[in-house]
């Protein structure tokens, strides 16, 4: 695993938008691994900001999510599709069916998560996968106790990822308990990883994750077996390392 250390988040997002534009002008065909939440915003600005001022185009480009709520129209304001499209999606020029998500207001989940790991697979799989790091070690939705071997499926969220999540909602009880998420084992057929870390909350994760065991009780301590890991972190997040 290498480890970049920057000073702040928004070091990390500009080093993060160097990574995947690289990715991205250095292939014909490049399919990139997306993740939401709080800490990729700032690259997401980064990279409509390259391809405003004519830098990068993505338009070639294949883009699988890692996870949707469960229950959740994509016109729906906290649905992961509506979050792509507003902090990223509608700002570059992305056709639209390549741009993929699990459809979490399908009838048959299950069907869908056969269906999703099809897509990956015959895309050619994920060439950069983007992930954040949850507090208890998650990786997409696979909380403590998922196989390092799953495929994409349904999850029971852990209350302590809803708890993180609620600040999106309006108050915890609206937080889905449910969700569709790639799976570990799909995640490590990625052929680069680039993990963002930000701030002093996530520093135990940080520190686990480094120098813990591989265990399925810490699912991104798997991360460690990967051959071609890349943790962006800033200063805070490493400050119990």
């Amino acid at each position: 695993m290498e480890m970049i250390s920057v000073k702040n988040y928004d070091e990390l997002s500009k080093k993060a938008c160097e990574l995947l534009v690289n990715q991205v002008k250095n292939s014909d065909s490049s399919v990139l691994g997306l993740a939401t939440g709080s800490t990729p915003e700032g690259l997401y600005q980064q990279l409509i900001n390259e391809y405003r001022n004519g830098h990068v185009s993505f338009g070639h480009v294949t883009t699988f999510n890692l996870d949707e709520y469960a229950g959740v129209a994509a016109d729906d304001p906290n649905s992961y599709r509506y979050y792509m499209n507003e902090k990223f999606f509608n700002h570059i020029d992305l056709p639209d069916e390549q741009a993929y998500l699990p459809p979490g207001d399908a009838v048959d989940l299950e069907k869908e998560c056969h269906d999703y790991e099809t897509l990956i697979a015959d895309s050619g799989y994920v060439d950069l996968q983007v992930l954040g790091l949850g507090l208890n070690g998650h990786i997409g939705f696979n909380e403590p106790g998922t196989p390092f071997d799953s495929r994409t499926h349904v999850v029971e969220l852990d209350e302590s990822t809803r708890e993180a999540n609620a600040r999106f909602f309006p108050s915890i009880d609206d937080v889905p308990k449910k969700a569709l998420t790639m799976g570990i084992g799909t995640i490590m057929e990625s052929r680069q990883v680039v993990l963002l870390v930000s701030g002093s909350k996530k520093a135990d994760a940080v520190k686990q994750l480094v120098h813990g065991k591989v265990t399925e009780d810490f699912p991104a301590s798997i991360l460690q077996k990967h051959q071609n890991v890349t943790l962006i972190t800033d200063e805070a997040a490493l400050s119990k390392l």
